[in-house]
């Protein structure tokens, strides 16, 4: 049954699934960032910290404006510029000295970040509302069947020369480029503006906020611990497998997942996956060795399954015609939020209070699934009133 819906998808999103694979697989150089910064450029946990940060501004910049500017240019031409210029600046990384390093991520971030919505917004419209979360799903499964190839591989690599692993990712997302180009349809372009109104906007809203927050919590595990598991003995390999783990279980269990629960309400989805996340990370913070960070991944990962094409295909339900684009990249942004806010945040808890880190994330991710959950909740009970009003007014 599986194969048989990649089968159904159209002929052009399995070719963009393929390419999207192969550029994950190269999509190295900002997994191994602070690492990279901390060993090869001899940085502290903090100076790393900011330095990825700037990266993470750019990025929810690029992701932010990338809808808008894919719903105005057609979504293909703006996915293949913003993987064209982020190949630049992410082969021009090795060669900049440290004082650089802050200009040239935000740069990157902000050139390479409007891929993630455009594609998003070709995969919504291309499919019915009721395989928007399958599809979305099917696509995070290209994705993360290149990241059970590629982080292996980065350690190796990174132990050799670094410098390499910011060549290969450039090299990748040039495919990728050319794929797109090749075989994505172009969309339709829109020019009016629609804005939101009603409760529409409230749950948006909080959705968006909480997004936020869990994004920052969730990244912990690519910006801290990685020195975690350093400070513990295990050697950058150790880590690069864990993240394959991730990947595996993506691939193999979300679209699967995404299929049995699509019938049921989003917010209760979202809300379940940041639970789990928050209980991963505080087995983090309880059992900082490799076996914890083992127990962990597998729970945050499946945390991960449950929100991420869920509240994906949610913002993009609630979009207006012609503006998944831009609704897209609302969403984008706040879930790539955590690129800045985790660095800044995760290398200065690191450094000063490394014990209290993974438990305050935890907290964290439980507290935005509450919020979501009494979101819903308050959403059910808006909508009694209505629907009592609607059935009296039909039976006068």
């Amino acid at each position: 049954m599986y194969w048989r819906r990649i089968a159904e998808l159209p002929s052009w999103m399995r070719a963009v699934m393929l390419g999207q694979l192969v550029s994950a697989a190269g999509a190295l150089a900002w997994l191994y960032l602070t690492l990279y910064l901390v060993q090869d450029r001899g940085m502290s946990a903090q100076q790393a910290g900011f330095a990825a940060a700037a990266y993470g501004v750019g990025l929810v910049g690029g992701n932010l404006g990338g809808g808008w500017i894919g719903d105005r240019f057609g979504l293909r031409t703006a996915a293949v510029a913003s993987q064209l210029t982020w190949a630049i600046t992410c082969a021009a990384m090795p060669l900049a000295p440290n004082g650089w390093l802050a200009a040239l991520g935000a740069l990157a971030g902000l050139c390479g970040g409007a891929t993630r919505p455009n594609l998003s917004a070709l995969v919504a419209i291309s499919l019915p509302a009721e395989r928007r979360r399958e599809g979305i799903a099917l696509s995070r499964t290209a994705s993360n069947a290149g990241f059970m190839i590629g982080p292996p591989l980065g350690g190796l690599v990174a132990a050799y020369d670094f410098s390499l692993v910011f060549v290969f990712d450039a090299v990748t997302s040039l495919v990728l480029a050319f794929v797109i180009w090749r075989w994505a349809p172009p969309a339709r372009r829109v020019r009016q503006v629609v804005r939101l109104r009603g409760s529409v906007d409230r749950s948006l809203l909080i959705l968006l906020a909480m997004i936020v927050v869990l994004d920052t919590a969730c990244r912990q595990i690519y910006v801290t611990m990685p020195l975690l598991l350093r400070d513990a003995g295990s050697p950058p390999v150790a880590y690069g497998v864990l993240i394959a783990v991730n990947s595996v279980l993506i691939v193999c269990l979300e679209a699967p997942l995404a299929i049995r629960l699509r019938s049921h309400q989003a917010l209760r989805v979202i809300a379940a996956g940041s639970a789990l996340v928050g209980v991963g990370l505080a087995v983090l913070g309880i059992w900082p060795a490799l076996m914890g960070a083992v127990v962990a991944i597998v729970v945050i990962t499946a945390g991960e399954m449950l929100y991420k094409p869920t509240a994906t295909a949610h913002v993009a339900d609630l979009a207006p015609e012609g503006m998944v684009g831009r609704y897209s990249s609302l969403y984008a942004a706040a879930s790539v939020s955590g690129m800045f806010l985790a660095p800044a945040l995760g290398g200065v808890a690191y450094e000063h209070v490394p014990r209290l880190l993974f438990p305050i994330a935890g907290g964290l991710a439980v507290a935005a699934g509450v919020v979501l959950a009494l979101t819903r909740q308050a959403a059910a009970r808006d909508a009694l009133p209505s629907a009592s009003t609607a059935q009296r007014s039909s039976g006068s």
